[in-house]
């Protein structure tokens, strides 16, 4: 909009109405237009500031509004604003903050900010050139009138946003200014900041607390970074010390002080602060927090004294570093002199106040694993440490284990904390760790019948946690030292042996089949205990209980145990695949019955039937049998539903039954997955299973509803039957990639490249004529979805062009790397004219460094094979009329970003490219060379230069020059 002056002294009123959260759409529409166009304007904005100082407008709307534009005005156009307006500005803020001091009912709390924000703006922008008595004035002007003083609060704090916030990203020239708004300030008015601040604090600590807590609160904010003897003074300390001991201000006089002890400084002045402040606030009572009943208090207590704590452990760091003995010696006297507290705090039954102190336990733990031995005391601070972990593991009575909300994610995000405890304790003492779990899992163990659920769970936790806590190479825990293996082994005999799996609490039974997992090479060690433990996990304890939870960790579960120990499984195959029978049923979609499993746990279970299958001594024979009936089943309930999906009307209807053909083609799949070639599929007699299989599968391609899920299952299961059946497939392949290549959709595309490349880079030459045949169908087809139009703003629809693009790039990669060059040379001059083309786009005019990358690769590979004297009639000349200037056009483009380090990968490549054709092409290349870069406005100086690298034999020494080229060439 053009930027006329004068406009109308007064606000246009009907806009204004707009600005109202219930006006009608056409007045909002015409209050953004109003402000648009005031924002615009070179002295529009002065009606808002006339406003604003005269207090014309009542409603907040228009108020806010107002300080909207002139915040607009302050933050982009200061610079060009006449010294006249610019005073205009600070006229306008000093009448309206006056104004406020007459206002019997304050502003509302969003309009207050506002103005704090628009006041730290203007100071941001004046402080240091136009108005250096900024907080002089201010603090002339409020005095201490509450009105006032709330706003002067919270301009400070607003100013500590824009200054000082170390979580808001800055420019450096925004950092360099911020720098010597701070230096000017505390040469300037930071004293006499401090003297407001405790005169605030003092005035109104019985009258106003909320004044005294935003006082406060600033106080915290600034004392990072002024110094600290105006604070950390007997006269400031002993109001902070006071306001503690206030039920309104004691949370924030908190804060503040940890503020203070969390400020960084030399380490032995911290120590000496640390510990004054601990003196006064243990005589003034607060050490005594079982007398305390208010736990939100405690809660910042707790930081306070983890701040505390975490301090003077630093401190002690640095004088250790430092090599001064004895002043590290205290350091760590007034560490440990704070342990008493710490645990009252640790052991605290709120779970907020014992997450607060953990900083400074773990700390601590890190300072006694560094001391050459433990005192009798710190072994005693260690086992009271553990105790504790071990108390608050436990979960309380309100738990929810079946409907799972906030509090559980909070306690579950505690248990996690409590956890590096204990791996901490496990490095400082791994012994007294064990005795101690040992203890407390036996003890559990001997009366679980008759203890509360939650202490049998942490006792099995314990046991579960000690794995990672005392780690073992790939999980060998029964093996190596004795003391540790037998004390393990015991109290997993124990656990397995005891009948705690009847546990009726899902928890229980959830840790026991976690730990016996966990620790399934125990079952090497002792087989014996084997029978039981699979019995455990097909009954009502496990895959069948009552818990939907339950049974899915527990199918996931079962499958980690037998692949473990299917050497010791031949006993029980039969036995075990007939008790899970109808958990390997492909539940029917009209069948209104919940199933015991979902199809994810499902996935699992066929696993583990495959596994029991192939890994046991049965003959081949036995084995295709048992295959058999467990794919079987599958398969005709896939003929049915394939059959009936067609005439299926709603499409609801039909995304549940292609959905559950998907997962019978997925579950046959995964049996697959304990094959690892085709050797073992054979050994086992298996292939004619899958070759049904795959007969049965491959009609799906052509069914008319629910493409998408179809060809994804299918697809997924020619991946796998490549590698379990080799050269069986093939003979599917060509009828299959028609069908997949019919109305495609770019996933489908972008998903079938990946097959195709899988085949040709496992058969090779063997599908060479399939490959000839299909190569330009798949090529049409991707060019086909990539020329489709869409919306200049949807981010996925030009997402999946993009990974469609890279997957094309890739296809052509695998083609010409696997030395089928007779695949492209075979379609014909037009056609490979056409596909090389996309290639130089891919690596100029697409900014994708990853697909740029391999462009380049198959443009040094297409070199390499028909760049020579015998190759691709016409290659020689698209090599210089295309190729060359591919090389130098792509670095040169300004998306072309030479600080990204995919970027730098595809110059490197580029760089080979040109490499590769002068190894092709020899002095032709370089005399090419000589002409064209001149065009490029190349001096004949640096033309010559890199001719004469391009001619020496080191890669890397190119590399490296062009990288310098380029950046040089982009100055």
């Amino acid at each position: 909009m053009a930027c006329e002056s004068a406009l109308p002294a007064i606000m246009d009123e009907q806009a204004l109405m707009g600005l109202n959260p219930n006006a009608d759409a056409c007045y909002r529409q015409r209050a953004l237009a109003y402000f648009e166009q005031l924002k615009e304007s070179l002295d529009g904005w002065e009606v808002c500031a006339q406003a604003l100082a005269k207090g014309v407008y009542s409603d907040d709307h228009v108020k806010f509004f107002c300080f909207q534009v002139l915040e607009h005005q302050i933050k982009f156009r200061h610079g060009s604003l006449t010294a006249a307006q610019q005073q205009l500005i600070r006229d306008t803020l000093m009448k309206w903050l006056q104004a406020q001091l007459m206002n019997v009912h304050p502003e509302k709390p969003f309009i207050r900010n506002k103005a704090a924000q628009v006041l730290a703006l203007t100071f941001v922008m004046e402080y240091l050139t136009l108005w250096p008595k900024f907080f002089f004035d201010i603090l002339n002007l409020v005095g201490l009138n509450p009105n006032g003083v709330d706003i002067y609060l919270r301009t400070l704090m607003a100013i500590d946003a824009e200054v000082v916030d170390r979580d808001i990203l800055h420019s450096p020239e925004e950092t360099r200014r911020n720098t010597l708004i701070k230096d000017s300030m505390r040469g300037q008015c930071i004293p006499a900041l401090v003297e407001s601040w405790f005169q605030i604090l003092q005035t109104y600590q019985h009258t106003h607390s909320e004044l005294t807590c935003q006082c406060l609160e600033v106080v915290g904010a600034y004392v990072s970074w002024i110094d600290l003897n105006l604070i950390a003074n007997d006269r400031f300390v002993n109001l902070l010390l006071s306001q503690m001991s206030m039920e309104e201000l004691r949370e924030e006089a908190c804060d503040c002080l940890f503020e203070i002890v969390n400020k960084g400084m030399d380490p032995v002045d911290k120590t000496k602060l640390v510990e004054s402040l601990c003196q006064v606030l243990q005589s003034a009572g607060f050490f005594n927090i079982e007398q305390e009943e208010d736990v939100d208090f405690l809660a910042k207590f707790s930081r306070l004294v983890n701040g505390m704590g975490q301090s003077l452990v630093l401190s002690w760091t640095k004088l250790s570093k430092m090599g001064d003995v004895k002043v590290s010696a205290e350091a760590l006297r007034a560490v440990e002199a704070k342990v008493p507290l710490m645990l009252q705090l640790l052991i605290h039954e709120d779970d907020d106040i014992s997450a607060n102190i953990v900083g400074f336990c773990y700390d601590y733990l890190h300072v006694l694993k560094q001391l050459p031995a433990l005192n009798e005391q710190q072994k005693t601070n260690v086992e009271a440490i553990m105790l504790a972990v071990m108390n608050k593991l436990k979960y309380d009575d309100e738990y929810n284990f079946e409907n799972e909300g906030e509090d559980e994610a909070m306690f579950v995000e505690y248990r996690k904390q409590l956890k590096m405890l204990l791996d901490r304790l496990a490095q400082v003492s791994p012994e007294l760790l064990l005795e101690a779990v040992h203890r407390v899992f036996n003890a559990t163990m001997q009366n679980w019948q008759t203890v509360q659920f939650m202490e049998v769970e942490v006792a099995i936790r314990l046991l579960y946690m000690l794995g990672e806590a005392l780690p073992a190479s790939h999980g060998a825990h029964f093996s190596g030292d004795t003391t540790k293996t037998s004390t393990l082994q015991s109290m997993m005999r124990t656990l397995v042996s005891c009948g705690v799996s009847e546990y009726q609490h899902s928890s229980v039974t959830l840790e026991f089949f976690e730990t016996a997992v966990r620790y399934d090479k125990f079952f090497l060690v002792e087989p014996q205990h084997i029978p039981s433990v699979l019995m455990a996990f097909l009954d009502h304890r496990g895959l069948r209980h009552s818990s939907p939870k339950v049974r899915s960790r527990v199918a996931y579960l079962f499958s980690r145990f037998i692949k473990t120990l299917h050497k010791h499984m031949n006993a029980f195959i039969e036995d075990i695949l007939s008790r899970i029978q109808d958990l390997l049923e492909l539940a029917p979609p009209e069948n209104g019955f919940p199933a015991l499993l979902s199809s994810d746990d499902q996935l699992f279970m066929f696993e583990t039937a495959g596994v029991l299958i192939v890994n046991g001594e049965s003959p081949a024979e036995r084995k295709q049998a048992l295959m058999r009936s467990l794919l079987t089943p599958l398969m005709e309930a896939f003929r049915m539903l394939l059959a009936k999906l067609p005439q299926e009307a709603g499409d609801e209807r039909q995304a549940v039954l292609a959905d559950c053909l998907s997962h019978a083609v997925g579950f046959a799949s995964r049996t697959s997955k304990v094959f690892s070639n085709k050797q073992t599929v054979k050994q086992c007699g298996c292939s004619e299973v899958y070759l049904d299989c795959l007969q049965t599968f491959l009609p799906a391609l052509s069914c008319p509803v629910q493409r998408g899920p179809l060809r994804s299952a299918v697809r997924s299961f020619l991946h796998r039957m490549i590698i379990c059946l080799e050269e069986e497939v093939l003979p599917f392949i060509p009828a299959a990639s028609q069908h997949m290549l019919k109305d495609c959709e770019p996933r489908d595309l972008q998903e079938f490249i990946p097959l195709v490349s899988q085949i040709t880079a496992k058969f090779k030459n063997q599908v060479s004529p399939f490959l000839q045949e299909i190569f330009m169908p798949l090529v049409m087809a991707i060019f086909e979805v990539l020329s489709r139009p869409a919306e200049e703003n949807d981010q996925t629809a030009a997402l999946e062009k993009q990974m469609l693009r890279r997957s094309y790039f890739t296809f052509i990669q695998t083609i010409a790397s696997s030395g089928m060059n007779e695949v492209m040379a075979s379609q014909g001059a037009e056609n490979i004219e056409r596909v090389l083309f996309t290639i130089i786009q891919g690596a100029v005019d697409f900014p994708d460094p990853i697909a740029q990358k391999t462009c380049f690769i198959i443009l040094s590979r297409l070199v390499e094979l028909w760049g020579g004297k015998d190759g691709l009639v016409g290659f020689p000349d698209f090599i210089y009329k295309h190729i060359v200037p591919a090389c130098f056009m792509a670095p040169l483009k300004p998306t072309f970003d030479l600080s990204d380090a995919q970027t730098v990968l595809t110059l490197s490549e580029c760089t080979l490219t040109l490499h590769m054709i002068h190894l092709k092409r020899g002095p032709e290349c370089i005399q090419f060379l000589q002409e064209y870069l001149p065009s490029l406005q190349v001096s004949a100086e640096i033309t010559q230069e890199l001719c004469q690298v391009l001619q020496q034999p080191d890669v890397k020494v190119l590399k490296n020059y062009m990288k310098v080229f380029f950046q040089q060439a982009k100055l």
